[in-house]
């Protein structure tokens, strides 16, 4: 309840201090490329339940939402503007509405979509989607620089279902056993921290 509580009026705060942050963001888009401001794709959240995260669009178009999902290097539909968002995170900004809704925590295991869940095992289910997915969380720290990992591979799609995704989803379980508010907290500074001083 203390987390749910804190979650809630802690993304009202963000939400308010960032409202000029997301009027500006929210222009530059629509002057940068034709489209909607925010990018909607469908997530799976506690016990399985899903729903449409918020994204501010990065890319010309419809992101597609069937086969490959990730964005690896250079990709030519992602819009100048679009760049830059991804670079700083600012584009995951607007999952603060997702929190405010009740559908994703402040820290917890980012969600993840359909299309890889559906590979995780009922252990990995079982475990993972106990709690709401989370903005931010150890093994989103830890994997921040995910793209320039994938990258290296020759079949990046293969090397995170096989790899990065097994090794998330360890860190994400071993999080949830032993997650408290303290360390909650210890995670969004770190976060903010990320953010503002990138390796």
């Amino acid at each position: 309840m203390l987390k749910r509580l804190f979650d809630f009026f802690a993304s009202l705060a963000g939400l308010a201090v960032l409202a000029p942050v997301f009027i500006a963001v929210a222009i530059a888009i629509k002057l940068s490329s034709p489209g909607p401001v925010f990018f909607r794709q469908v997530r799976i959240g506690r016990r399985g339940k899903p729903f449409r995260i918020f994204k501010f669009r990065t890319m010309t178009g419809e992101e597609p939402t069937a086969g490959p999902i990730l964005t690896i290097g250079a990709n030519p539909r992602v819009t100048p503007v679009g760049e830059v968002l991804r670079l700083s995170k600012i584009d995951e900004l607007p999952q603060l509405i997702n929190v405010v809704l009740g559908h994703m925590s402040l820290v917890g295991p980012r969600p993840e979509v359909p299309k890889y869940v559906e590979k995780w095992t009922p252990a990995q289910r079982e475990a993972v989607l106990a709690v709401r997915p989370g903005l931010t969380g150890p093994a989103s720290v830890k994997f921040r620089n995910q793209e320039e990992i994938l990258a290296r591979y020759a079949n990046p799609e293969q090397a995170y279902e096989t790899i990065v995704m097994q090794e998330k989803l360890a860190i994400n379980a071993a999080y949830i056993k032993q997650a408290t508010f303290m360390s909650d907290l210890k995670l969004i500074f770190q976060t903010l921290g990320l953010l503002f001083w990138r390796d």
